[in-house]
C-alpha cells in the first residue's frame, strides 16, 4: 500500500510502505478519508512521535469500510467487513490502509459524509474528553474556548451548546468572527479590537465568570485570565501557541480553587480511548444525527496534496477541518 512519509527534510511523499497486518483484536481499514490535526504538525517537526507499535506516518482519524477483522475482534465485537466506520488512532491515517482495535472504531453517523466522519474521532474525542472528563462541565457553566475558528473549536463550540453551556470564544480578525457565527457561540471576542482580560473582568461583573478554559494557545495572557474565572473554575491547556512561559499569582489559585490541567488525548490508554469513543456513540451521536453537532470541513484535498493541506494549517487560515481523501 502507500502512506505519506516525511524525509529528512521534513518533506512529504506517497510512496509505498508494507501493507499493515491486523492482530488478534485488530480490524483492517480501507481508507476513505483522514482528516488534519496539529499534533500532526507537531510530529511532522520531530516534536510528537506516535504511541508504541504505531505506523511512523501521521494520522488520528481516519473514516473507510471495513475489510478484514482477526479472530478476537469478530468474538468481542458486532463488527464485521463492509461496515462504513470511523476510528480514533495513535498514528497511520495518511495512509491507504490502517490496521486499529477493533474498540477504537465508531459507525459513520446517518447523514454523514464519509469526508465528514474522518473529521469526527479525534476532535470529536479531545472535545469530549476535556469538556467532561477533565472539567466535568455541567449545564449553565461558561467556557472559553480559545482559538474560535480551529478545527477543534469547530467542534467543541456545538457540542458545548448541545449540552446546555453558555460558550465565549476568541478569534484574531472581524472577517473570522463573521466565519463563526453559525457555529453558536455566545460571545465572540475579537482580540485584535478588545481586550480579553477587560471582557472576562466584564463578564464576571455581569454574573457569568468562566467555570471552564480550554486553551491551546497559553502565552502571556494565559496568567492574567485567571483571575477573573469562577470559584472551582478548570483551566484545561492542550497546547502553548502563543508560547509556553506566563505568570501566575499563585493566591489566585488557591483562594478560589482554580485548577490548571494538562491534557492530551493521544497519551492516554486505550481503555480509555476505547471508553471515550463508546461515550461518544451513545451521547454525542444522537445530536450529530439530529443535525446539533457536525464537522466544519474547511477543505478537501487529495491526500497525494497531503503537503499544500498542512501548510493550510501551518499558516492558521483554515475556519474548520481540512480533510484527505484517499479513496
Amino acid at each position: 500500500m502507500k502512506a505519506i512519509l516525511t524525509d529528512s527534510e521534513k518533506r512529504l511523499h506517497w510512496q509505498e510502505v508494507p501493507d499493515p497486518v491486523p492482530g488478534e483484536d485488530d480490524v483492517l481499514i480501507k481508507i476513505h478519508a483522514a482528516a488534519l490535526n496539529r499534533a500532526d504538525l507537531m510530529q511532522r517537526e520531530g516534536d510528537y512521535p506516535p504511541p508504541p507499535g504505531c505506523p511512523k506516518w501521521m494520522g488520528l482519524e481516519v473514516s473507510g469500510v471495513i475489510e478484514q477483522m482477526g479472530n478476537g475482534a469478530t468474538s468481542k465485537s458486532s463488527w464485521k467487513a463492509g461496515d462504513r466506520v470511523c476510528a480514533l488512532l495513535g498514528g497511520g491515517g495518511y495512509a491507504e490502509y490502517v490496521s486499529v482495535r477493533y474498540d477504537m472504531l465508531m459507525p459513520v453517523p446517518a447523514g454523514c459524509s464519509m469526508v465528514e466522519a474522518a473529521a469526527m474521532p479525534e476532535a470529536f474525542a479531545t472535545a469530549y474528553l476535556n469538556l467532561f472528563y477533565e472539567a466535568k462541565i455541567r449545564e449553565g457553566n461558561t467556557l472559553l474556548m480559545f482559538a474560535g475558528t480551529s478545527g477543534l473549536a469547530s467542534v467543541i463550540i456545538p457540542m458545548a451548546k448541545a449540552f446546555g453551556i453558555r460558550v465565549l470564544t476568541t478569534v484574531s480578525s472581524e472577517s473570522r468572527k463573521k466565519a463563526i457565527v453559525p457555529l453558536g457561540a455566545d460571545r465572540i471576542i475579537n482580540l485584535s479590537e478588545e481586550n480579553l482580560m477587560e471582557v472576562l473582568k466584564q463578564q464576571l461583573q455581569e454574573g457569568h465568570p468562566v467555570d471552564v478554559a480550554i486553551d491551546c494557545v497559553g502565552g502571556e495572557d494565559m496568567g492574567a485570565c485567571l483571575p477573573y474565572m469562577n470559584h472551582g473554575g478548570r483551566w484545561i491547556m492542550i497546547a502553548a501557541l502563543a508560547g509556553t512561559h506566563t505568570v501566575i499569582d499563585l493566591k489566585n489559585i488557591y483562594v478560589k480553587n482554580i485548577r490548571i490541567i494538562g491534557s492530551t488525548l493521544r497519551s492516554r490508554r486505550p481503555e480509555v480511548k476505547a471508553q471515550i469513543c463508546s461515550d461518544l456513540v451513545k451521547h454525542v451521536w444522537p445530536k450529530v444525527e439530529q443535525g446539533l453537532i457536525r464537522p466544519t470541513i474547511y477543505r478537501v484535498l487529495p491526500v497525494q496534496e497531503c503537503e499544500a493541506a498542512q501548510d493550510i494549517l501551518y499558516r492558521r487560515e483554515n475556519v474548520g477541518k481540512v480533510v484527505l481523501q484517499v479513496s
